[in-house]
């Protein structure tokens, strides 16, 4: 037995002691989450050192149910009294709440008895002084550039954990996973003094596949100096495309409004859309829990309930809501393995994806946005609101930079309204999609 695995054995001793000892107690059902990982994060500005920080971090989370009564307490200790002393907390609340009939264990059919490997863990043997070495390089690159005037600084971080779930219906699973990221950010300032400020990162839980520090710092500093310039616009109602990175948010939108919560709360614009055309017809939304290294990849749910690949919206029309145990009940429905987020939903379209400057040329004349600045988004209503920054289009090719200014619309008409979808998906997160193009949204400028 390697070292990794008795440690792995030794947390999933852990989490059953815990079970029994809730059961002793006289709880009629509980759930153990055990996390453990380290990791180092280096971080540098204009050539110097910043910090340098070492994570071990560890905590134990236990929910106890007696009959649908429900109690929860957690501990970063693991000594055998502290977890004692942790099952009794939650047992203790359980007896001292009401009941409620949605509370309760995942359905036992519905647990992942038998998982996949995902292929999400690969240590980085980084030490502090590579890891220095690896972030001035980033910020070296970045400030090559002449107009970079100052910078807020280049950083690397890697991270190794590991996650055991068990509970009184007898599952116990347990994965590993690392996340590895690279960052910088800069500002640039143009002869007049004006300033800008933009970033990029890479990340992936193979350290390998990251992008290298060059690249990462290049990047930066070109999407920084092409913002130099920015200028309001005039209030205007024109399509509207979205940079890969900021389309992603519009994803996210549409998952809180189709979660449990905002279902149960009758606080979603999704509200009764179950089987109607919400997007685009040519949009097709579908997770991939089981995509090997991806970038949410995982063989479970927070729950223990098992992943699976599934359809959400097909052809602009919706399909699925994104549920936990407790939220399906309150809805009479079943889980969706969604405890604990969103595994890597990936947006596609059925026609075909346009390259940047098919996008650019499709657009015409209209608004790129390549940031979005407060949170003006009512999950109620759908109404949107929000400021933002990007490019001015003109018959097809950039004008110049914008900025101050405000982009308005309904998500409902925005996710219909989708035209076009960028070839190159940003995958770097849980919600992955191209650049969007939106027929029409109100601008207000000067």
């Amino acid at each position: 037995m390697t070292a990794e695995s008795a440690s792995a054995q030794n947390l999933r001793t852990c989490v059953q002691q815990a079970l029994d000892q809730a059961r002793g107690q006289g709880a009629t059902a509980a759930a153990v989450s055990l996390d453990r990982g380290e990791g180092l994060t280096v971080s540098v500005r204009l050539g110097e050192l910043e910090t340098i920080e070492r994570e071990q971090d560890q905590g134990l989370s236990i929910t106890a149910y007696f009959g649908q009564r429900r109690g929860h307490a957690s501990s970063t200790d693991l000594r055998e009294d502290s977890v004692e002393r942790t099952v009794e907390a939650a047992c203790q609340i359980a007896r001292s709440t009401e009941e409620d009939p949605c509370h309760g264990l995942p359905d036992e059919d519905r647990l992942a008895f038998e998982y996949p490997e995902l292929d999400l863990h690969h240590p980085w043997d980084l030490d502090s002084d590579e890891a220095v070495r690896l972030a001035l390089e980033c910020e070296d690159a970045a400030r090559a550039d002449a107009r970079i005037a100052n910078s807020e600084g280049a950083e690397v971080r890697r991270y190794d954990g590991i996650r055991v779930l068990g509970n009184s219906l007898g599952f116990m699973g347990a994965y590993r996973r690392s996340s590895h990221d690279l960052s910088c950010c800069v500002v640039a300032a143009d002869e007049a003094g004006a300033q800008e400020r933009d970033y990029w990162h890479s990340t992936h839980c193979d350290w390998r596949k990251m992008q290298d520090p060059g690249t990462v710092g290049r990047i930066a500093a070109e999407r920084t100096v092409r913002r130099l310039g920015a200028r309001p616009l005039a209030s205007c109602v024109v399509p509207v495309l979205f940079e890969a990175p900021v389309a992603r948010s519009l994803l996210g939108h549409f998952v809180g409004a189709a979660s449990g919560r905002a279902l149960y709360h009758e606080a979603s614009f999704l509200l009764g859309r179950r089987d109607e055309q919400v997007w685009a017809e040519e949009i097709t939304l579908t997770e991939h829990p089981h995509e090997a290294g991806g970038a949410a990849s995982a063989p479970f749910d927070a729950e223990g309930v098992a992943t699976r690949e599934r359809t959400v919206v097909d052809n602009g029309i919706l399909r699925g809501w994104f549920l936990s145990s407790y939220s399906a009940r309150r809805l009479g429905l079943a889980s969706t393995g969604n405890a604990g987020g969103v595994r890597n939903l990936v947006l596609e379209s059925r026609e075909p994806a346009l390259s940047w400057d098919e996008l650019l040329q499709r657009l015409g004349r209209g608004l790129v946005v390549t940031e979005l600045m407060g949170q003006g988004v009512n999950q109620v209503t759908g109404d949107y609101s929000r400021g933002a920054a990007g490019f001015w289009v003109e018959n097809g090719a950039v004008a110049h930079p914008v900025h101050e200014i405000t982009i308005a619309g309904s998500l409902p008409d925005m996710y219909r309204g989708i035209v076009a979808v960028g070839a190159e998906q940003d995958r770097r997160g849980s919600l992955q999609t191209g650049a969007l193009l939106v027929d029409r949204m109100q601008i207000a400028g000067v």
